[in-house]
């Protein structure tokens, strides 16, 4: 990722360099520079052609930068649900856009801290549920054998794991 523009640390930046390359007529370097950083081709094109003032808002710049990272790190189960939660906090927190967005800070970095408390904070899970659980196993259909232990942060627990990565250092 970013390997030809480099990583940029606000929307601000990113729309400084495509203004750069807009200037200079390169209109070849504004959908690479889209492309690169997750921006919609369409979006770099009504750009382009004048029909919006800038590339990106600094929430297109995070939900960008956020989709590359997301398909580089192959998110999926628990974790997809725990990136819907960083995606709605950038909907909702321009702060939270804004941090998302940083040089230095990433998805995988904000995953490893919520599996962390997930490892941290398993419970062992009862052993009332155990029993009645069926699992397949090898293609056969078996009982579940426990103890068995879960972890998984609720949303108030994923909500303050991501404020504290993305913005925690900046309070």
């Amino acid at each position: 990722m970013f390997e030809k523009f480099g990583e940029f640390d606000s929307a601000a930046e990113l729309n400084r360099a495509a203004a750069a390359q807009l200037a200079e007529g390169d209109e070849e370097a504004i959908l690479m520079l889209a492309e690169e950083n997750g921006i919609d081709r369409e979006d770099a094109e009504d750009y382009i052609d004048g029909c919006v003032p800038e590339l990106a808002t600094p929430l297109m710049a995070a939900l960008g930068k956020l989709e590359l990272e997301k398909k580089d790190l192959e998110i999926d189960g628990i974790l997809d649900d725990w990136l819907s939660c960083v995606i709605e906090m950038c909907r909702t927190e321009e702060t939270m856009a804004a941090a998302v967005r940083r040089k230095g800070k990433c998805l995988r970095d904000c995953m490893a801290a919520l599996l962390r408390y997930a490892f941290e904070n398993k419970r062992q899970v009862s052993d009332k549920i155990i029993k009645v659980t069926r699992v397949t196993h090898n293609g056969k259909e078996e009982p579940m054998r426990g103890p068995v232990y879960l972890g998984v942060p609720n949303q108030a627990e994923t909500k303050r794991i991501v404020r504290d990565y993305y913005i925690g250092d900046q309070a």
